[in-house]
Formats: C-alpha cells, sequence, structure tokens
C-alpha cells in the first residue's frame, strides 16, 4: 500500500524510533514482537471476540437526515460514541492490553488528554486485572474532572502532571520518563497515532476497525463500499487513522480532517500543527511539530483537551504533504456551534473533539448525491460544563 509505514518506521520522510539509550530495548523489543502477536489467529480471535462482546461492535452507521438536508449531501455518521467508555479509544486499548499480556507484562502507563484514552486504558486494566497509571496534564484534570473519577474508580492511579502547560504534551512526556524508569515490567500503552515506531503503526492498525465496518455498512445501506467523502477530527490522530485506514489508497474517496484551530491560526493560540508546524522530533518520531525556531516545543491551545497537542501523527504528515488529506483548522468558536447544532438538529451530544469534525461541514461544499461519513469519534458527556460555559461563542452562526 502506497502510504504505509515501511520496514524501518517510516511513512515517507516521517516516523521512526527516536528514542533515549534505556528505552532502545523496549522499543526494539515492540518492534519485534507486535506483528507476529497481531498476525496471529489466537489474538485476531480474542481481539474480535472483545470488540464484539464488550466494546458492543460494530458501531452504527447512522443516516443523518437532517443535517444531510442542512449540508446537502447524504450524511452518515459513524457513531464512535456509542462504544462501551463513549469513544472509539476503547478499540485500541483492548488489542494493545492483548499485546502486553503476550508480552509478560504486569503494570500499564498511558497518558490522556480528554480523558477518553485514560478511561479506556484503566477499563481494559481493570477488565485484564493489570496495573494501571494514568499521566494526565493539571489543566486536564480539572477540565474533564468525571474522566478523572471513572479512572479512579476503574483502579487506577492517576498522575497530575504540572510541567509546561499542563496538558496532553506535558502528560505524554512523563509516561516517558516513567518507562525509562520502569523497562522490564511496564508496557506504554500509546493511545494515538504518535511515539516511537511501532506505535503510529499499531494505533492505526487497532482503530481501522472503524473503516473495516464503513466499508460493508455503506455497502447495506447505499449499494457501494466507499463514500466520496470522509471526514474526521485529527489531534494525534487515531481516529482519523481508524476511519480512512480502508481508504487511504482509494482515489475516488476525499478525506478531510479537522484540527484545532484554538483562536485562529495567525494567533499564538493554537492547536492547528499542520498549518502552523514545521519538520522535527516529538515524543520519539519525526513529524511535523509547533515549535519556536531554535526547536522548543510551542504549547498548544485549544478548547478540547483530547485534540490539545502539539504534533501530528507521523502517518498525517506524510498523507497531508502529499495532498491526500484535506486539512482544516476550525476555531473553538466554530466547534461549539457545530456540536450544538448535532445536538438539536439529531439528538446526538458529541464530544468537543468530534465537534470539529462536524464544523467542517460549514466548510464543504457537496453535490445532492454525495456520500460523506463522518466519524463521530466521541461522546459529549464529559464536556457539557464547556459547551454551556462558551455557549455565547457560538451566537455569531444562530442561537441555540
Amino acid at each position: 500500500m502506497k502510504y504505509q509505514v515501511d520496514e524501518k518506521g517510516f511513512f515517507g520522510r516521517f516516523g521512526g524510533a527516536y528514542v533515549p539509550e534505556i528505552l532502545y530495548k523496549c522499543v526494539h523489543d515492540l518492534q519485534d514482537a507486535y506483528r507476529p502477536i497481531i498476525e496471529s489467529d489466537d489474538f485476531k480471535q480474542s481481539f474480535h471476540q472483545l470488540l464484539r462482546d464488550y466494546v458492543g461492535r460494530p458501531s452504527p452507521l447512522y443516516y443523518a437526515r437532517r443535517m444531510s438536508e442542512r449540508y446537502g449531501c447524504r450524511l452518515y455518521l459513524k457513531r464512535e460514541d456509542l462504544n462501551h467508555t463513549g469513544a472509539h479509544k476503547i478499540n485500541n486499548t483492548i488489542g494493545q492490553i492483548l499485546m502486553a499480556k503476550k508480552m509478560g507484562k504486569t503494570r500499564i502507563i498511558a497518558e490522556t488528554g480528554a480523558g477518553q484514552h485514560g478511561v479506556a486504558t484503566a477499563t481494559v486494566c481493570a477488565l485484564m486485572d493489570m496495573q494501571c497509571e494514568v499521566f494526565m496534564g493539571k489543566t486536564d484534570v480539572e477540565r474533564q474532572h468525571t474522566n478523572v473519577e471513572r479512572m479512579r474508580m476503574l483502579g487506577a492511579t492517576v498522575h497530575p502532571v504540572t510541567t509546561g502547560n499542563m496538558t496532553l504534551s506535558d502528560a505524554c512526556s512523563e509516561a516517558i520518563r516513567d518507562w525509562c524508569c520502569h523497562p522490564r515490567d511496564t508496557y506504554y500503552l500509546v493511545g494515538s497515532t504518535m511515539g516511537p515506531h511501532p506505535y503510529p503503526d499499531i494505533v492505526a492498525k487497532m482503530q481501522s476497525v472503524i473503516s473495516e465496518e464503513i466499508k460493508w455498512q455503506l455497502q447495506e445501506k447505499v449499494g457501494r463500499d466507499y463514500p466520496d467523502c470522509l471526514i474526521a477530527c485529527v489531534g494525534g490522530g487515531s481516529n482519523a487513522a481508524g476511519t480512512i485506514y480502508h481508504y487511504i489508497d482509494d482515489e475516488r474517496v476525499r478525506i478531510v480532517l479537522a484540527e484545532a484551530g484554538g483562536h485562529g491560526v495567525d494567533t499564538d493560540h493554537t492547536a492547528a500543527t499542520i498549518h502552523c508546524g514545521t519538520e522535527g522530533i516529538i515524543h520519539g518520531a519525526r513529524s511535523l511539530v509547533m515549535q519556536t525556531g531554535d526547536g522548543q516545543i510551542q504549547e498548544a491551545f485549544t478548547i478540547s483537551a483530547g485534540l490539545d497537542y502539539p504534533g501530528i501523527g507521523p502517518m498525517h504528515a506524510d498523507l497531508a504533504e502529499h495532498g491526500r488529506e484535506e486539512v482544516i483548522a476550525i476555531n473553538d468558536d466554530e466547534a461549539i456551534y457545530a456540536g450544538y447544532e448535532l445536538t438539536r438538529m439529531e439528538g446526538i451530544i458529541p464530544a468537543i473533539e468530534s465537534a470539529h469534525a462536524l464544523a467542517a461541514l460549514r466548510k464543504l461544499t457537496f453535490a445532492p448525491d454525495d456520500v460523506v461519513v463522518l466519524t463521530v469519534s466521541g461522546r459529549g458527556d464529559k464536556d457539557v460544563q464547556t459547551y454551556l460555559s462558551h455557549k455565547d461563542m457560538a451566537k455569531e452562526y444562530g442561537n441555540f
């Protein structure tokens, strides 16, 4: 496949594994182990059984009639918000916890921003009776309090991170530091298509169940297995990777991703890495990074805790560079409006992350017969307070 990872862990010139010497063996062991594990019949059987019986897959592909009329297309929503734990993140944690057990690891660490990956990791650790420690920026601990309590209820230890901007990037850095101190017994369960090889490939493969289902669901609903357009939000890139995985080489399919513009790409308060980033190294991979002229990581800013990352997965950096992905920056006010719009028009409260993808609809033009699939990556229960406290943001677009 044209855009897939090569044997050295690169997507074009992006990717690789740039890790400290103390982690070299951990990362190398994972590189050697992951393909034989995930390609084994035993893994596949366990993974798909848990996705079906525990996660509740397949997630529905829902025809959004009123939104279709508003945007002049045939809009289908891939309902990852209906998964157990409320987001797409569980697909990946189920797969990686099975890998960790196969590798004989006994302690799981993870980073989280919006808290959904933390909850999904704590969930599978409870399921598999494994120790779980989650690193989360102090800023995110405060704005995603409900998810923090869910993690604790599930038996995880949550470590508030107080360095830097105290958000997702800082949580990733702290998790990597912990891994350096506990290389023998610890498995770092990465939540997105970021980090050193093989994590971007592992997470994309685990999430590819999304596009795998879209193919047969579309065949049932519209008589063909591909859409005219796919839309997803992108931060690190796991939900986007899963949505597009089986369509990357299908040039009939337009791919549109929405990244977090924050206050605007022309301001210092943005998380739009593809628009504003330059080539660099972040968390063990070469990718696009928001950084200063001397290579220091700049703080990302967005209302969305799950998109608050100053980098992008190397897979998406490569696809964007080749023009395979069309990336739109969505500002905070646009995302808030789009979240309210879906809530009032279809009775679905989306996560603010997903609302960024919905906001892209206002910036696109479709033909009436175009089949558009948009992934609602998570549900908005965790974001209700944010929606309420920022309701005035969306007033210029209409009243709710």
